[in-house]
């Protein structure tokens, strides 16, 4: 489902910042290697979220869900200087594929890679977090927000993506589509929790901009 015409949203990509180099060669490479390239966050989406990590400014960043690691280099262009981001991921196989683009770029020391479940890998890492970007099964989104609000420090925003979900959220759901039926239960969540406020912005499949108060 297209939210805007293609058209307008070559205009809006256009009239944004130029996709840095390292990330244009990681998003083909991604294309041409790796199996879901539309899971990748891409051009626009991306610098939404280099922007608004600028914008937090955050000391520590936790990503669920890395694939290749296109979010994260993204997400990474705003920590504040010594940060660190946690990307956390279950593919085992994708981790050197991330290496390589992280080794990269200017930030390679400050993203730690976790392999495993989050919900095992999250309670390991003794931190709190100032901006959180949820990215990975959507089964486990509510699991995820009630684990990581609690770690949020005053003021963190926590970003969840394809919250629209190819506009399934507002088909009539099918009795065996259990990602639908949890998205659909976690956008009223993050809309009535009240230690959030949020906003859902329709940018590409839906991104929760979150804040906690």
């Amino acid at each position: 489902m297209h939210f805007l015409s293609p058209e307008l949203e070559k205009y809006a990509a256009d009239h944004s910042q130029d996709e840095p180099a390292l990330l244009a060669a990681l998003n083909r490479e991604t294309h041409v290697k790796i199996l879901q390239p539309r899971m990748l966050s891409g051009h626009f989406q991306g610098r939404v979220l280099s922007m608004i990590s600028k914008l937090v400014r955050p000391k520590t960043i936790l990503e669920i869900g890395t694939y290749t690691g296109y979010a994260t280099l993204c997400l990474a262009e705003g920590l504040a200087e010594n940060g660190i981001i946690h990307t956390i991921d279950i593919k085992e196989e994708l981790q050197d594929f991330q290496r390589k683009y992280f080794d990269q770029s200017p930030w390679a020391w400050q993203i730690k890679q976790h392999l495993g479940s989050a919900l095992e890998v999250i309670p390991q890492l003794d931190t709190t977090f100032d901006l959180v970007f949820i990215d990975a099964d959507k089964e486990n989104y509510i699991n995820y927000f009630h684990l990581v609000v609690p770690l949020m420090n005053k003021g963190g925003v926590i970003l969840s993506d394809n919250v629209l979900w190819s506009g399934k959220v507002l088909e009539p759901v099918k009795p065996n589509d259990k990602s639908t039926k949890v998205l659909l239960e976690y956008n009223e969540l993050l809309k009535n929790d009240p230690r959030v406020e949020t906003v859902l912005l329709p940018i590409r499949d839906g991104l929760t901009v979150s804040r906690v108060v």
